[in-house]
């Protein structure tokens, strides 16, 4: 079916093209998450330069539910929160997570603070998603928790309220129970110890939870096999005032194409040095490389259009940026390995099969195993083809990259998801000199 004809759906067409300037990228969505989060958490902030998404509106939305105020200010530079100091309210209504797994997780464990019965729930990419070892540590906490269909997915029933404790539970799901867990037991009576009983996937995401953490006031602190959080603490952060840094998961891609489509150079500007374990491109495309330059001092990376080879890498901790190294390796002479990769499988689609496929669509050989995807980039040629957005914007903006290098057009439907984490996407790419049109509304 093509999209463009509904108006609720939108097409993307980009053919191969030549790119140059200075682009910015968009602030951090996980940053923006923890920190709209927190300051609901608090009694009154201001967040500047948030990243305004499908996803962090859900966070923000979630936070009124629970009794604070949000106001985003006309140009959306600045998100000034009132929040429930400590006690959320029992929400009026379900809360609708819509796409935002980050938003069910950390919110979930708001709910079981609240001294009563919360819903949550989301859209049918959501409700497929685990969460099952998060009600198992509020019903260790002391609190109930349950999935309404008893498969561990939402949507969820949460009853408070707790008075926090001693949790455990897998580490190799998802970080975000972890986050969660930490966030709200900062405002428990007795603080919360999450004890981790595998290795923590996606592990530098929690060193993100615990830098913004600090930053709104909140100690938080890896123990032995686990992390801590003591009780009754504020979170108010200095001034009042929190700022977003840049997100290096929407830089990957911008990354990406200078180095595969930009001989005069990219330079993406707003990225100072965090944290975000998704920073780690600058270090793969170097290891492949490319011809790329990071001023940590003025946030700018340059990179320019270079030949790349194939190198053996670890998603590990860095999971989203799977799409993009995919269509890196494509790109590039020899085989790059994409290895520790199993948990890519539970995001919004199973991102390791999706690439899989879609790569093959365009023309690259590609060997699928459950924890490694090869792509053999020397016995690649890439040609367009019309591949489906999936529903995950991930996908979508990893396929126009490597639209921007094919033969031919590439066509991407329901592109309009890339609105979850980079709204204006293909404006960017356009005005970067790039030859993509999107249709429908």
């Amino acid at each position: 079916m093509h999209r463009g004809s509904d108006p609720n759906h939108m097409d993307a067409n980009i053919e191969r093209s030549t790119l140059g300037g200075r682009p910015r990228a968009p602030p951090s969505k996980s940053y923006t998450h923890r920190a709209v989060l927190a300051a609901g958490y608090g009694s009154e902030a201001t967040v500047h330069g948030p990243l305004i998404s499908a996803d962090t509106q859900a966070t923000r939305r979630a936070v009124e539910a629970y009794g604070g105020e949000t106001d985003l200010s006309e140009d959306h530079s600045t998100l000034t929160v009132e929040g429930f100091d400590g006690l959320p309210e029992v929400p009026a209504d379900v809360i609708d997570c819509a796409n935002s797994g980050t938003t069910m997780r950390l919110t979930t464990a708001t709910a079981a603070l609240a001294d009563g019965t919360t819903v949550l729930t989301g859209d049918s990419s959501l409700r497929s998603r685990p969460q099952g070892p998060l009600l198992d540590a509020i019903e260790q906490l002391g609190g109930r928790a349950e999935s309404t269909r008893a498969t561990g997915q939402a949507p969820l029933v949460v009853r408070g309220p707790v008075e926090g404790g001693r949790a455990s539970i897998p580490g190799d799901v998802s970080s975000q129970f972890v986050t969660g867990l930490l966030m709200a037991g900062a405002v428990s009576s007795n603080g919360v110890t999450v004890d981790l009983e595998t290795e923590l996937k996606s592990a530098p995401y929690v060193d993100i939870t615990i830098e913004v953490l600090g930053a709104f006031g909140v100690e938080a602190t890896a123990v032995d096999g686990g992390y801590r959080v003591e009780g009754d603490q504020s979170y108010e952060p200095e001034g009042g005032e929190y700022r977003v840094p840049g997100d290096f998961s929407s830089m990957s891609y911008l990354l990406a194409a200078g180095a595969l489509a930009a001989p005069d150079g990219v330079t993406v500007e707003g990225a100072y040095p965090s944290v975000q374990g998704d920073s780690a491109i600058v270090d793969v495309l170097e290891r492949m490389g490319a011809d790329i330059d990071w001023n940590r001092e003025a946030g700018e990376i340059t990179v320019r259009q270079s030949d790349l080879t194939g190198v053996e890498v670890t998603v590990a901790d860095t999971p989203d940026l799977l799409p993009t190294i995919a269509v890196l390796g494509a790109a590039a002479d020899g085989t790059t390995s994409i290895v520790d990769c199993e948990h890519v499988r539970y995001k919004e689609t199973d991102r390791v099969s999706v690439m899989a496929e879609s790569l093959t669509e365009m023309g690259a050989a590609v060997v699928e195993e459950q924890d490694r995807l090869s792509i053999r980039g020397g016995e690649t040629e890439l040609r367009g083809a019309t591949l489906p957005g999936r529903d995950d914007h991930r996908i979508i903006m990893s396929l126009a990259v490597a639209g921007l290098v094919a033969d031919g057009e590439t066509t991407i439907t329901e592109a309009e998801d890339v609105d979850v984490s980079f709204p204006g996407f293909f404006d960017v790419l356009a005005d970067l000199g790039a030859n993509v049109e999107t249709d429908g509304n």
